[in-house]
């Protein structure tokens, strides 16, 4: 289905435009992200702002668990690729660190100062930034999760489609063990025909080339297909067509549906240890 004929332009707006659904985006729910947020940055062992790149906004915020050997969860925010910032999902990093779980929150320039294309390169900036420096972070290189909610599902996907040894030739191919996109866009086309990409500035051929729908997974590493119950048809059709393409008796993918959950209830779930999304992704990440 072409959702950009399938539907009105009013409608398509709609599916994708989810911030509109939520009168309380601004004045409750991130207002609320960040003070939890900026109570983690106190509570936790953390080290902010680190720089993987030259520009201002590339940069990381790592929070610790105890054990060296403990899964790296790499992080990549939402926003459309045109707004948001690392520092307001600190708060997820609580239930992580609490279960063994380091939390790396990337930065990343936004567009219109940058395209979409720029920031797939800014993202796999920072995972080679990461593994090289594994040591002086004191993580374990072998065991890095790749996750993103919303736009940052997205790269998520861009990510599992990476030839990581075409980068950078000491890089291993299988640098990434597991990767987990929340409600990831994964065919960017439809996008276009929205308002969205007003600041996206994308063409067709640029939706094309940065739709992971489109970029196989390079390697077999399992990946868990998130998406809330109470989102729109087409985020859910965006998970499906990623899990329905491209799982495989050799690659295992697993879908969850986060219960009774929109696009922006999902990511308070993740943060509450006794939810079934944090469960699950928990139960994921222990059996790799």
């Amino acid at each position: 289905m072409d959702a950009e004929k399938f539907y009105s332009p009013q409608e398509l707006e709609r599916q994708y435009n989810v911030r509109d659904s939520r009168a309380d985006y601004e004045t409750k729910i991130v207002p609320d992200w960040i003070k939890r947020s900026a109570i983690t940055r106190t509570n936790l062992k953390s080290a902010i702002d680190i720089s993987y790149g030259k520009s201002e906004k590339q940069k990381l915020d790592f929070f610790s668990s105890p054990d060296i050997n403990s899964p790296t969860v790499i992080f990549f925010h939402g926003g459309y690729w045109q707004r948001g910032d690392k520092s307001v999902y600190s708060f997820l990093a609580n239930s992580f660190v609490n279960n063994n779980i380091n939390f790396l929150a990337v930065g990343y320039d936004l567009c219109p100062k940058i395209s979409i294309t720029q920031i797939v390169s800014q993202a796999q900036e920072a995972i080679v930034w990461i593994w090289q420096n594994a040591n002086k972070l004191e993580i374990n290189k072998d065991k890095f999760i790749v996750s993103g909610h919303s736009a940052g599902g997205h790269i998520t996907g861009m990510m599992m489609g990476t030839e990581w040894n075409k980068i950078s030739s000491d890089l291993p191919n299988n640098l990434i063990l597991a990767g987990i996109p929340i409600s990831a866009l994964n065919l960017l086309e439809p996008i276009r025909h929205t308002t969205l990409n007003d600041a996206l500035k994308m063409d067709k051929e640029e939706a094309k080339s940065q739709s992971p729908i489109y970029l196989p997974p390079k390697t077999n590493a399992q990946q868990l297909i998130v998406y809330g119950a109470n989102e729109t048809d087409e985020f859910h059709r965006q998970s499906n067509i990623y899990y329905e393409k491209f799982k495989s008796e050799e690659r295992k993918i697993e879908r969850f549906i986060v219960p009774d959950a929109d696009h922006f209830d999902e990511m308070n779930d993740l943060s509450n240890e006794s939810s079934e999304f944090f469960k699950k992704m928990k139960k994921f990440i222990e059996l790799l």
